[in-house]
C-alpha cells in the first residue's frame, strides 16, 4: 500500500472515531475524503485561512487528537507527504488551542 493510500485510509479513520468517540460526524469532512481523496482534502484544510467547523467540533470536545493536523504531527511517516510550511501550519495551529507538542 503507497504512503497516499495509508494516509487516505488514515483520514477515514479519524472520521470514523470522531463519530464514535466525539460523537461528531463529519459529514463535509467525509464527503471531501471521498471525493478529493485523504492527501487534497488535508491540503485544503492545512491551507485555509481559518480552522474548519469540524476542528473547531472536535477542540470543543478535547478531542483534537482526531484532526488531520493531529494525524500529519502524531506520524512522522505522513511528514513527506507535506511542505515544511504545511507541517509548521499544523503544529502552530495545534499549540494554539492546547494541543501538547514535544520540544
Amino acid at each position: 500500500m503507497s504512503l497516499e493510500v495509508e494516509f487516505h485510509e488514515d483520514m477515514l479513520e479519524i472520521y470514523k472515531k470522531a463519530k464514535k468517540e466525539a460523537k461528531y460526524n463529519a459529514i463535509r469532512f467525509l464527503q471531501m475524503v471521498v471525493e478529493l481523496g485523504g492527501l487534497e482534502t488535508a491540503n485544503k484544510l492545512i491551507n485555509a485561512e481559518n480552522v474548519s467547523e469540524g476542528y473547531t467540533a472536535l477542540w470543543e470536545r478535547g478531542m483534537l487528537n482526531l484532526t488531520v493536523e493531529a494525524l500529519i504531527y502524531e506520524n512522522e511517516k505522513y511528514h513527506s507527504l507535506f511542505s515544511k510550511e504545511q507541517y509548521e501550519k499544523c503544529i502552530k495551529r495545534l499549540k494554539e488551542y492546547g494541543y501538547p507538542i514535544q520540544g
